[in-house]
């Protein structure tokens, strides 16, 4: 078993320690929003926070994040209206969608480091999250929208 704060409430998994945390989400969880994708942390469908922090919640134990905070897209807002869920809608980021959430929750930690990032930054920070539609151009385009939202507060 291990206990963590998910969303901001505590909540306790039965899966064993070596179990993606990834699936301690989804399946026990029932937090769905969070994606498969690869299962080895190279695509990053699979994003989360802990402890402020991008992660790959694919290839993290879910014993290692014990008495953390995780937060995942359905804790960003309750309502879905974070700065950059509502810059996503804005710049017609998503196309099948399957990536978004997890380029969403690297956005978050990259606005939360960097508040006006350059485009350099937004290529750095997002380069290990990969999108299959090849919406770059507009997931940048929606980061710049959300850092003038003031997506970092």
């Amino acid at each position: 078993m291990t206990t963590f704060r998910l969303n901001g409430r505590e909540v306790t998994v039965h899966a064993p320690d070596d179990s993606p945390l990834l699936w301690a989400i989804r399946e026990e969880l029932g937090l769905t929003g969070t994606k498969f994708g690869c299962g080895i942390g190279q695509c990053g469908a699979c994003t989360v926070h802990v402890g402020g922090q991008a992660v790959r919640s694919c290839i993290t134990p879910a014993a290692a994040i014990a008495g953390q905070e995780v937060t995942t897209i359905e804790g960003l807002d309750p309502h879905g209206a974070h700065p950059l869920q509502t810059a996503w809608i804005e710049a017609q980021a998503p196309q099948c969608g399957y990536c978004q959430s997890g380029q969403i929750m690297q956005a978050a930690a990259l606005l939360k480091a960097t508040p006006h990032p350059t485009d350099a930054d937004i290529d750095a920070a997002m380069n290990g999250n990969l999108c299959r539609c090849m919406a770059y151009i507009r997931i940048r385009r929606a980061i710049k929208l959300a850092a003038g939202h003031g997506a970092h507060a």
